[in-house]
This record gives C-alpha cells, structure tokens and sequence, in this order.
C-alpha cells in the first residue's frame, strides 16, 4: 500500500498504487499487480507505452539537444508546425508546455483580437460544463465553482452561456459588440463527455465569421486523433481561429501548442507572448514521432473503429438498466453517466486491472490509447460493464 509522502504538497487524492512500466496498453504497478490502461494519463498516451518508435526517437534526440531556449532558431519546430498546419489547415503555430498555457495564449489572442477591433475591453463567451485549466485567467473560464472556489476574484470578461444553444449565443453577440471570442472545447471532457453538437459548431462558424469574432476551439484533450479524425471539431467540416492542443501530441512528453488562422495569425508580434521551455527539441521531436506513428499504423481508424466497438459494446451492455443515464462519446473518448456519484468505482476498478477514472461526478471516463486493441476493447467492455452494472443496481 502507498502512502501519501509528507514532502509533496496534498493537491491530489492519489489512487494507493504507483506504477513502475508499461508495454502497449498494460502497465504494471510496484507490486507486480497488472493492469489494462484505459485512461492513457488522461488522454496523454497516445501510443500507449514502451512505443518502439518513440523510444527510439527520443533516445536519439535526448543524445542531441533536449533543450536551447526560443533565442535560436529550432528547425524542429518548423517541421512540427509545418505538419501540424497541413493536418489541420491552419496557418500559424506557437509551442508551448501544456494545455493550460496553450488556452492562457488563445485568451491573450482574444483579447488582442478586442484591440484590434477598437472596441476597449473584451468579452469571452465560454460555456456551462467546460474546463480550460487551473491558472487564474483558465479557471475563471472553466465552470467548475470547486475549481474557482477560494481563489476569488476572477478574472472578468467571461460571458457564460449554455453548451449547443446557438440562439443564446447568437443574442449574445448581438447585445454586447464586447464580445470578442467564443471559446469551448469540441467535446468537453472534464465536464463529462459532452459533445458540441456538428450543427452547433457549423452555425458558430457562420455567426463568429459574421461579427468578426474569434472562433476558438480548445482540442487539448480531443485532438491529435482521440475521436477518429486529427482534430474533433473536423467532424463538423469547418475551420477555427484558434485552436489549442497538448496532451496526446507528445504521448507523454509535455507539449502545447496553439494554432492559428486568419486574421489571428498575425496578432502575436515578438514580445507579446513567449516561454523558456516551450518548443524545446525534445518536445517537439515526440510530437513528430507520435504523428509520423498515427499516419504509418493507421491509428485514426482504429480509433475510430475501437471507439465503435467501445460505445456500441456498453450500450448493448448498459442502456436500460436503472442507475445507467447514457453511454456517449466519439472514437476513443468514452462517457457513461450514471444517476449518482460513482468515485467509488475506480477502485473496484483497481480491484479488477482496469485503470479509468469519474469525471463530473458521475460519469465514467474511458480513454484508452490509440494502439488498442479489439481483443483489449472487449475486455474493457466486459469488465467496467460489469462493474457499472452492478453499481447502477445499489440502492446506496
């Protein structure tokens, strides 16, 4: 049993195991206890562990450079933006650490995009249900009151608005010229597995091109081909001005990156945004190699197919019994509801060798790895079926 450690501030509740290595989608804790991965680091692990060509690649860039500041130029950084930019048909890039400096820099962009329209102070539209990060300005985006809770005051300039209800938005707009972005994230995670609906985000595109508002979609974790396709929001055929990414671009490695479109492609200048980490050699050459492995083994099909065989599998297996709300998601981004609180079931989990996790209480959160497997899909959908059900069934 692993106890806390007194030398680390207490800012998680840590499941009791600590993991030692991983092969593909197992990992094993220090113990010797195996386990089937089916949350990859939170949408992190993108070719699972111990990938052949990552290894190999960062063993070799680790013998190179790991790091030289944003003084110089690093070529990789242009071969990383040039493919991100052809994947997602946007034009400009800046890399960062994480998803939470990814969104902080999107929101520095909306408010350079109120100035550029010479309308004073801006606003930002965000959402009910969405979480962009824990930095003052990203919780105060985010609609968690338990995250915003004791770090008040917030940052102000956020309008919130409920999630696919484009006639809100559009009243929005049109009452207040403030406004000078949209903000949401394609599918929210944090806050359950909920999709921006395709219609809702083709008649945002409509209404923010209109009233020259920013369209920005935070894909921190929904892209880089968690959902079938190299960013969620393609699904609905249509094009951001701004898009944040991290998580699964470096499999593991921190990296963010911010890309840009249109008339947001020019309001970053030098000086008016920068980091010291930010798009150092490593990172970016695990963002080349996770890519160059999604496109060589075919992995937006998989996740699209295993996402398929994951959803349509707990459906068969949940919908209709009582305490079971809904099975939802897109490729391998996976939410069931239930009626009440489900935290408990992580460690039944544990218990079992699955790892996932609970996410807004009361939705289960599966995320496997892009390399799973139909074999591995099964054996989730029997065992976390299994264990919901008979959770569902308690009268607690």
């Amino acid at each position: 049993m692993i106890t806390p450690s007194p030398y680390l501030m207490p800012t998680y509740n840590r499941l009791p195991i600590a993991l030692s290595h991983g092969q593909g989608c197992r990992v094993w804790d220090t113990e010797g206890h195996e386990y089937l991965d089916a949350l990859s680091g939170i949408a992190v692990n993108t070719l699972g562990h111990n990938h052949a060509g990552l290894v190999a690649a960062l063993r070799d860039q680790v013998g190179r450079l790991i790091h030289t500041s944003n003084l110089y130029h690093v070529p990789l950084q242009d071969q990383l933006a040039e493919k991100l930019v052809r994947l997602s048909g946007m034009q400009r890039a800046f890399f960062c650490n994480s998803g939470l400096e990814a969104n902080e820099a999107a929101l520095k962009l909306a408010r350079l995009q109120g100035q550029a329209r010479g309308r004073g102070p801006s606003k930002v539209i965000v959402f009910e249900g969405a979480f962009h990060g824990r930095s003052i300005a990203t919780l105060s985006a985010t609609a968690s009151a338990k995250v915003q809770k004791g770090f008040e005051p917030l940052v102000e300039g956020f309008v919130r608005l409920p999630l696919n209800d484009l006639a809100a938005l559009e009243q929005a707009i049109l009452e207040d010229a403030s406004i000078s972005a949209v903000f949401l994230e394609s599918i929210q995670g944090e806050g359950g597995i909920r999709e921006a609906h395709l219609d809702f985000l083709r008649g945002l595109r409509a209404l923010c091109s209109q009233h020259n508002v920013l369209l920005m979609l935070d894909e921190v974790q929904c892209g880089i081909g968690r959902t079938g396709r190299w960013f969620a929001h393609q699904w609905a055929e249509i094009l951001p001005d701004v898009m944040p990414l991290a998580k699964g671009l470096g499999s593991g490695v921190p990296i963010g990156a911010v890309l840009t479109h249109g008339p947001a492609a020019d309001l970053f200048t030098p000086g008016s945004h920068g980091t010291t980490f930010g798009g150092n050699p490593l990172a970016m050459r695990a963002g080349l190699a996770t890519i160059a492995a999604i496109e060589a083994e075919g992995l937006l099909a998989n996740a699209s197919a295993r996402g398929d065989q994951l959803i349509q599998g707990l459906k068969r297996r949940l919908t209709g019994l009582n305490g079971v709300v809904e099975v939802r998601g897109r490729g391998l981004m996976v939410g069931v509801e239930l009626h009440k609180p489900c935290a408990d079931l992580v460690k039944y989990g544990l218990e079992r060798g699955v790892l996932f996790n609970v996410t807004a209480e009361r939705v289960v959160r599966l995320l496997p790895a892009l390399i799973i497997t139909s074999e591995e899909i099964d054996e989730i959908i029997e065992t976390v079926g299994d264990l919901i059900a008979a959770f569902a069934s308690t009268n607690e």
